[in-house]
């Protein structure tokens, strides 16, 4: 009869009533590994025995007899051996610097530059494909030999800051005198490229349209002077308004072409746009605003007209000049829409050329505006009813307010940042995913910031593999094989894989530059 069972480590002992009796199996042996984290890599072995038939039995007596003590398993420690970087001063000062914020940063001389040593990187301008640079610390150690010692070095600083102050000083002085003598004497410098833009393009187009409508709007006026026609009042009123807002677009285009300084590095191309949104609010206040006015204060108060021949004459010049400056902007835009591949609906419901946008709308606007003027001034003269003229003012007004309407808001949305076309956006993409070294492409965005220039963004997945065949395809594999075998102690191995791992950096580098020059030429 069995009376209970008793466990001991991995043996059991089962013991009868009066007699003990082991039984066991053969001799086996447990290992179990218990894995804890503790620091960097701590493993902890436990290892567990089971005792065999012939060492229970030799030593049953004593285990009986003796008291119960639980044994702690064996443990075995293994940490593994990682050195700890402290990233200071001693990786900072290895740094490159250029020849030119040595020259400023540090007071030295181009000769003072010619004794150190000279490392040739990879440029991040597209103009060169590298430059000479210098490490930071070697440049450190030059500025303390040729001025002695930091305070020496701080001391230049100061005294060439202040002589850049008293010469930016003398430079607005001199500019302020040479303003003077030109306003006094004229200004006799050559043609600027601001002043040739206005010989060609969307400029030509804006300075035709300022000269026809500062003309139409002369005689307009006096024809209303002459006749008191609410009608001509509005065509003259529209006149002044186009010719005002065409010389806001010949602003923005003079500074569009700007050169990018430290405040704007972008330069100045939105600058079409903001011209061509303050136009389209100039006339919808001046425009429609005053001939919605007139026409109002026409029905509620009808004046009897003088003769409108000069009117009909007025008109009719106006029909023509204004045919002949709307001819010029849809040939000027056929031009630009066939230069980038676009219909011209599309090009001008776009308004991808803001400038010569604002001078088609105004002069098809004006167009219709003389018809209509023509067409109630006609009505008022054979009916001898005021209303008809009145009616025509309103409706050159509302005229005005849908042209201006429709420039905010293609302006506006220029301004906010319009993406180019879907099939341009598809090439570029296109040509990212079939390049080797590119393994996938995510959040791609390409706005048109215009006068032709395109900003694109991609986040761009590359393949390391490629990269790297592509770095060990300039190497020397024998020279590498043998560095490899040189290769002992943990820090030559740590030195090996620094200096390549840099190069294949800098390839990956070069393989950025590549795709953004392709994309350029795309």
């Amino acid at each position: 009869e069995w009376l209970h069972l008793v466990t001991l480590g991995s043996l059991s002992n089962m013991v009868p009533c009066s007699h003990p009796y082991i039984c066991t199996l053969n001799q086996v042996k447990s290992y179990s590994t218990d894995v804890q984290k503790e620091g960097q890599g701590s493993q902890i072995l436990r290892v567990e025995k089971v005792p065999s038939f012939d060492e229970t039995a030799e030593n049953i007596g004593a285990e009986l007899k003796a008291p119960l003590i639980k044994q702690e398993p064996l443990q075995v420690r293994v940490k593994a051996v990682l050195k700890k970087r402290e990233y200071g001063p001693k990786y900072t000062q290895n740094n490159f610097i250029t020849g030119v914020r040595a020259i400023n940063e540090f007071c030295l001389k181009s000769s003072d530059l010619e004794q150190l040593r000279k490392i040739r990187r990879r440029s991040p301008h597209e103009d060169t494909e590298s430059f000479t640079v210098y490490l930071r610390s070697d440049v450190e150690a030059k500025s303390l030999e040729v001025w002695g010692s930091p305070e020496a070095l701080a001391r230049e600083k100061k005294l060439r800051k202040e002589a850049e102050i008293e010469y930016r000083e003398r430079l607005f002085r001199n500019q302020k005198i040479l303003r003077e003598y030109r306003d006094f004497l004229g200004n006799t410098k050559p043609r600027s490229r601001t002043t040739s833009i206005f010989f060609k393009g969307p400029g030509k187009v804006v300075m035709v349209a300022i000269c026809i409508n500062g003309l139409n709007c002369f005689f307009k006026f006096l024809a209303w002077i002459y006749t008191g026609s609410a009608s001509m009042f509005s065509e003259a009123i529209h006149s002044l308004s186009d010719t005002c807002n065409q010389g806001l677009l010949a602003v923005g285009i003079s500074k569009s072409i700007q050169t990018p300084d430290p405040t704007h590095p972008y330069g100045f191309s939105n600058m079409r746009y903001i011209a061509s949104l303050i136009s389209g609010v100039g006339i919808f206040m001046m425009g429609a605003g005053l001939s919605w006015y007139h026409g109002i204060m026409g029905l509620l108060n009808p004046q009897p007209m003088e003769s409108l021949l000069w009117a009909y004459c007025i008109l009719a010049g106006s029909l023509v000049s204004e045919g002949a400056t709307l001819l010029v902007a849809v040939n000027e835009l056929r031009r630009s829409a066939r230069a980038k591949g676009m219909p011209f609906y599309k090009y001008v419901m776009e308004s991808r050329d803001p400038s010569t946008n604002v001078i088609l709308l105004e002069d098809t606007a004006a167009v219709l505006g003389v018809i209509i003027a023509a067409t109630c001034m006609g009505l008022t003269s054979i009916t001898g009813n005021p209303l008809y003229d009145s009616l025509g003012s309103l409706g050159v007004g509302t005229l005005l307010g849908i042209v201006s309407a429709f420039l905010i808001y293609t302006n506006t949305e220029a301004l906010l940042g319009r993406s180019i076309q879907p099939e341009q956006v598809q090439r570029l993409t296109e040509l990212l995913e079939n390049d080797p070294s590119v393994r996938a492409i995510h959040d791609v965005k390409a706005t048109d910031l215009g006068l032709g220039k395109v900003r694109f963004k991609a986040e761009v997945d590359f393949d390391g593999r490629v990269v790297t065949r592509s770095y060990l395809e300039k190497q020397d594999f024998d020279q590498m094989l043998q560095e490899i075998q040189e290769v002992k102690t943990p820090e030559e191995l740590e030195t090996f894989m620094l200096k390549h791992g840099e190069n294949i950096i800098d390839t990956l580098g070069a393989e950025v530059d590549r795709l953004e020059k392709e994309l350029k030429v795309r």
